[in-house]
């Protein structure tokens, strides 16, 4: 449709709403074709703005009031900016002179009615110029709109009027100006959790994005007075690089804001999981080797920001002096005669002491870190810093001076992870560790690896730092122990800082981390001693948590093998450390009370075998005669006599007093004979005692033992929305089984915070098992929504325990709600038994270890019977995602 079609129709149609609406579906489908043909993103906002321009506009010269001099239709806020995106809000201001006349009002609500008519995400006010001056002292969000706003139709003096007014002290000052937008922008990160490394980032309101790059163009349109942000550069606020930095920045952002709303069709902001993939797609990034185009998109994404962020920095820190220090006196305080303090801001003396001295880039985070009170580095410095970073390159990585500092700032006492952050933030430290620099940025396309590499990498040094803490001390008690005994914290620091640095190399990030960190090492001069106990942590930084979470670590045979992998004492201490760093640091969700036990345990009975010497293995009969005398001096203290306490033990098999304490054994046995030959199932749940990491539920069902219990028990369980962590179903030669389960609720937390839960439970659990006709169906849950983006095939793998006669049977599947109760109902129908369950959630994806033994006990040693089982497994599980 041309311009005189669209002028005439809607100027002599009854109604210009068909004319308006084919127009807009017009131009939408060729902006969209445009852009996915590569068409420059910054024409097609402009072009879109520009053609609501002429409908508008056309539309208001149909009424009488458009003839008036005393009243005009404005553009405001991003509008205003001639910006839009396919689905953007269209903010208007129905401006008047003094007030709405009489004979408007009528005209004015059918014009109303008409933009709703259009279906555009139109929001508008109607004001005069007093009422909008009264409404933006008032409201700082109103004043910011105004600051940006064009006429659209109508007479241009009443905008000119009001602009005049709201960039005016009577108003707002530019100082409360100032302060209200750095306070608003504060809030705001607030809210994403101050980093730019969301999973979901927002494209407009997160750290770096969309908003960070308009509040500095409000804060310099009120200061300066600017009509376009393009004018910065006039006031030499940013240099031509910083300009640049930010235009590609706004732009990057721009491309990947359109997309996402065409994808969405709706004005969606949200990066979500459902659009990444064809988000990515849309823009051209494809698959390299092992890296999903998804990530590399993502990457660009936080690369970006995180550049911005710098920006931000830099821009609001001149305003901060600018504004809010004019007319003060600076305080400076020499710390060398290259830097000093400036109302608690480091800064260069002069420009040039990068040039002459380039170890002196590494020096001023060093002194930042010895002097806590500095709150940054001046905007000043940042630039020649930034103009100073071609500095580094090998030369400078391996000079003495430069090394030494680096040495010296691992070895300060002090917030370690800020400093790294810094360095990270303004690209020194990826160029002084360019292995650390590919990861900067990187993300992995699931939900357990919620932070990117470097982020996680930040949060693990932040974790170690702060084990010294009295809330660390509560949370993590056995680390913040070890803490003070490892001979070298910068070994840990190192340690904590290579051990994902080869990730998406392709190979094994391990093995390949344990090389670089050997180039580390050897380029900072650490002792032989050192760089191999650095090189082993990282090559080993997954042996314990894998060990704790899929193997059975109450079998002496798996505490052994571990025990010989571990060198010393010394070596469990800081592999203990840096998993408990790194576990907590991956995913909030992941570390709970029941994997701190596990490493725990795991820690305690490897420290044991350490001991007794590696080579000398556990004697299990040994064992379980110890446990039993132990257990049964227990019960002869309750009254409990050797002819019951045998009548219980005698049809369980060894494995029941390998897995659990002598103090659990004796309150299990007691409470079994107590219940006597009660037909109803026993029941009973208690929460671990100790502090704050025992904090568990543990349930105890002894009843009659059936093949398809396990199944019964789980539905019921996932049921009550209770998480299952650890199963145990313990053999018997009598007509009773002893199962535990290992719970926490929806947040990770024991039942022991609500006991009227705790009751609920026990009676769900007798009322459901009692009999077993009544069994329940497995429960049918929506799957959540982010789950939905993960879908996996089942991977199924078996291989048997010799020692133990039974058979490893591990499920990779993605996670949904009554998966537990899922696969039990296929064991059941294969008659295959369980005998002990580690489950393990990483996110999207379930990876959980189960032993199991044929009907007679036996391991499974029929790779038919192995192979059936696999398929049925695979079918349900994947028949159900």
């Amino acid at each position: 449709m041309d311009l005189s079609e669209l002028e005439s129709r809607i100027s002599n149609d009854i109604s210009p709403v068909v004319a308006a609406r084919e127009l807009l579906k017009e131009r939408y489908n060729a902006d969209a074709e445009a852009f996915r043909q590569g068409a420059d993103v910054r024409a097609l906002v402009h072009s879109r703005s520009g053609t609501l321009d002429t409908i508008l506009a056309l539309i208001w010269n149909r009424y009488a009031f458009a003839a008036s001099a005393d009243v005009s239709l404005v553009a405001v806020g991003g509008y205003g900016r001639g910006e839009l995106h396919p689905h953007s809000d269209i903010d208007l201001l129905i401006l008047t002179r003094s007030g709405i006349e009489e004979n408007w009002q009528e005209d004015l609500g059918a014009f109303i009615t008409l933009l709703w008519d259009l279906k555009l995400d139109i929001g508008h006010s109607v004001r005069s110029i007093q009422e909008s001056m009264d409404a933006a002292r008032e409201d700082v969000t109103i004043l910011t709109n105004l600051l940006e706003t064009r006429t659209i139709a109508g007479p241009d003096d009443l905008r000119d009027e009001l602009s005049h007014q709201v960039y005016s002290d009577a108003i707002s000052s530019d100082r409360d100006y100032f302060i209200a937008k750095r306070e608003e922008q504060k809030q705001r990160h607030a809210k994403y959790g101050d980093t730019e490394y969301n999973l979901e980032p927002n494209v407009k309101g997160s750290p770096g994005a969309l908003r960070d790059i308009q509040t500095i163009g409000w804060i310099t349109k009120r200061h300066f007075g600017l009509q376009n942000i393009a004018d910065l550069t006039r006031f030499s606020i940013l240099t031509e690089e910083e300009h640049q930095i930010l235009l590609q920045g706004e732009t990057f952002l721009w491309r990947l804001r359109f997309g996402l709303q065409l994808i969405a069709d709706r004005n969606e902001n949200r990066l979500l999981f459902d659009h990444q993939r064809a988000l990515a797609q849309m823009l051209g990034y494809k698959d390299e080797g092992k890296r999903l185009g998804v990530e590399l998109m993502m990457q660009s994404y936080y690369r970006t920001v995180l550049a911005l962020a710098e920006l931000t920095d830099v821009i609001l820190q001149y305003y901060d002096e600018a504004i809010l220090g004019a007319g003060s006196d600076d305080d400076i305080l020499p710390l060398n005669k290259r830097f000093q303090i400036r109302n608690y801001y480091i800064e260069a003396v002069n420009n040039q002491v990068f040039a002459y001295a380039p170890y002196a880039i590494m020096e001023i985070f060093v002194l930042m870190a010895q002097h806590p009170e500095i709150k940054g580095i001046r905007a000043t410095t940042i630039r020649s810093l930034r103009a100073h970073r071609h500095l580094i390159d090998d030369a400078f990585r391996s000079d003495l001076a430069v090394t030494s500092l680096f040495m010296e700032l691992l070895r300060t006492p002090h917030a370690l992870d800020q400093t790294l952050s810094a360095m990270k933030k303004y690209n020194v430290l990826g160029r002084y560790l360019p292995e650390f620099g590919q990861i900067i940025g990187q993300m992995q396309h699931d939900l357990f690896h919620i932070y990117t590499v470097d982020a996680h990498t930040m949060r693990v040094i932040r974790n170690m730092v702060r084990l010294d803490s009295a809330d660390a001390r509560n949370e993590y008690p056995l680390a913040s122990r070890l803490i003070h005994r490892l001979p070298k914290l910068e070994t840990l620091y190192i340690a904590g800082l290579y051990h994902d640095v080869a990730k998406g190399r392709g190979g094994d990030h391990s093995e390949l981390g344990a090389i670089d960190v050997e180039d580390f090492c050897e380029r900072h001069h650490l002792s032989e001693r050192d760089t191999q106990l650095a090189s082993w942590l990282v090559e080993n930084h997954l042996l314990m948590s894998m060990t704790a979470q899929r193997k059975d670590i109450s079998d002496p045979d798996i505490i052994h093998g571990f025990a010989r992998a571990v060198p010393s004492q010394v070596h469990l201490d800081y592999l203990y450390v840096l998993t408990v760093c790194d576990i907590s640091a991956t995913n909030p969700k992941l570390w709970n009370t029941w994997r701190a036990s596990l490493l725990r345990q795991l820690y305690i009975e490897t420290k044991r075998a350490l001991r007794r010497g590696s080579e000398t293995p556990v004697d299990r009969q040994e064992w379980v005669r110890a446990t039993q005398s132990e257990a049964r001096e227990i019960l002869h203290a309750q009254n409990m006599t050797d002819e019951q306490i045998d009548g219980i033990w005698e049809t369980l098999d060894e494995d029941y007093f390998l897995q659990d304490s002598t103090v659990d054994i004796a309150w299990q046995t007691a409470a079994i004979i107590r219940h006597g030959d009660d037909p109803d199932p026993l029941v009973l749940i208690r929460d671990t005692r100790g502090g704050p990491t025992d904090g568990y539920s543990q349930i105890i069902i002894y009843m009659s033992d059936r093949i398809d219990l396990f199944a019964a028990t789980t539905a019921v369980l996932e049921q009550l929305n209770l998480n299952i962590v650890d199963a145990r179903i313990s053999s018997s030669e009598g007509p009773f089984s002893i199962s535990s389960y290992i719970v926490l609720d929806e947040k990770g937390k024991p039942l022991g915070i609500d006991p009227a839960r705790k009751d609920r439970v026990r009676m769900r659990l007798i009322e459901e098992l009692d009999d077993p006709e009544d069994y329940p169906d497995i429960i049918h849950r929506r799957t959540p929504r982010q789950l939905k983006h993960f879908a996996f095939p089942t991977e199924v793998t078996f291989s048997n325990d010799t020692i133990n006669q039974r058979t490893v049977m591990e499920v990779i599947t993605p996670d949904r709600p009554g998966l537990l109760a899922r696969v039990g109902q296929v064991l059941l129908e294969h008659r295959v038994r369980l005998t002990n369950a580690k489950i393990a959630t990483l996110g999207e994806r379930v990876e959980d270890v189960f032993f199991v033994t044929d009907e007679h006990g036996e391991q499974i040693s029929d790779p038919a019977v192995c192979q059936a089982l696999q398929q049925d497994l695979c079918q349900m599980l994947d028949d159900t995602q």
